[in-house]
């Protein structure tokens, strides 16, 4: 039988006392949104842009704060764990504890976009197009830091990379939670509930082999969902967008139609810790309704084409 490995990363890039600290989750955001700012201000100095680049950052700065932060944290709430939202509404602004939805943080950014495009009377379609070539780097850099927590982790598997994540505690039966929390107290050498084994775990080697036993080899299914929504996306969007001559639009249904499809594919994978709708998961069955939105998205752009209107004088200059 193989040894798989135990997770045992500590969440907290920066201790600053036991339960203070800078977290990799804030770490992958702060990445996310310089990478986005940093992907369209580029993409805008080549021309590929509706808006100058001066005007980026502040652009950016709102989709961080209204679109992916307010949109993913109440689109986690409204999709995930509504039933504890109505019971406390103020859990929406315990963002420290985690819980933030992909599919809430992307229809947010669409909502900002719209009204910034109504605004300041640019084309909507063309707004978002650069803003989903660096998206996917964003959603990468959220599924590393969802490893380095241990969360969101795959299906049962015997493969040879398979790992084991010591949150799986949580949904053990009550008899084998029993079980490890005396392996873990024993190897501690003081009491332990399941937060105190999943904050010593990462420093102590006996505890995360007391409680190895009771764990059971998973995918790393936020390694493979990285990749492919992330990096595998983000290359394709930035070959269409620096190579390819596309409508506004275009590149908008794309990143919705890959996105959505990328992650149906990776969900094959993921644990389903959320249940499911049908036969879908509930990360699948949301996808459908990007998928759609993308097609949307390239039918309006194949009605009514419109291009960057410095593109190609900028790539003659």
């Amino acid at each position: 039988m193989l040894a798989y490995w135990v997770h045992n990363l500590d969440p907290f890039a920066l201790r600053l006392g036991e339960t203070i600290g800078i977290r990799w989750y804030g770490v992958a955001y702060l990445a996310a949104f310089a990478a986005a700012y940093f992907v369209y201000l580029r993409l805008a100095k080549r021309g590929f842009s509706v808006i100058p680049a001066v005007k980026v950052g502040d652009f950016i700065t709102g989709c961080a704060v209204f679109g992916v932060l307010l949109g993913g944290r109440l689109g986690y709430m409204l999709f995930y764990d509504f039933e504890g939202f109505l019971h406390n509404p103020l859990l929406l602004f315990r963002v420290w504890e985690g819980g933030m939805s992909a599919h809430g943080g992307i229809l947010g950014v669409v909502l900002y976009t719209l009204w910034y495009a109504w605004k300041h009377n640019v084309n909507w379609p063309g707004l978002g197009d650069n803003l989903v070539v660096g998206a996917p780097l964003g959603l990468f850099f959220g599924r590393m830091a969802n490893f380095i927590n241990g969360e969101l982790y795959g299906r049962l598997t015997s493969v040879p990379w398979a790992m084991k994540f010591p949150k799986e505690i949580y949904e053990l039966p009550l008899e084998t939670q029993r079980n490890v929390l005396q392996a873990a107290q024993e190897a501690a050498g003081r009491p332990l509930d399941i937060e105190g084994i999943l904050a010593v775990v990462p420093h102590s080697p006996t505890v995360k082999d007391a409680v190895a036993d009771f764990l059971t080899p998973r995918h790393p299914s936020q390694i493979y969902e990285g990749l492919l929504e992330g990096l595998f996306l983000f290359a394709v969007l930035w070959l269409l967008r620096t190579k390819v001559r596309v409508a506004n639009g275009v590149l908008t249904g794309v990143f919705f139609v890959g996105y959505g499809v990328l992650r149906s594919l990776g969900e094959i994978f993921r644990h389903p810790d959320s249940g499911y709708i049908g036969t879908f998961t509930r990360g699948q069955f949301l996808s459908i309704f990007l998928v759609v939105m993308g097609v949307a998205f390239w039918i309006a752009a194949w009605l009514r084409p419109s291009y960057p209107t410095s593109e190609f004088k900028v790539r003659k200059s």
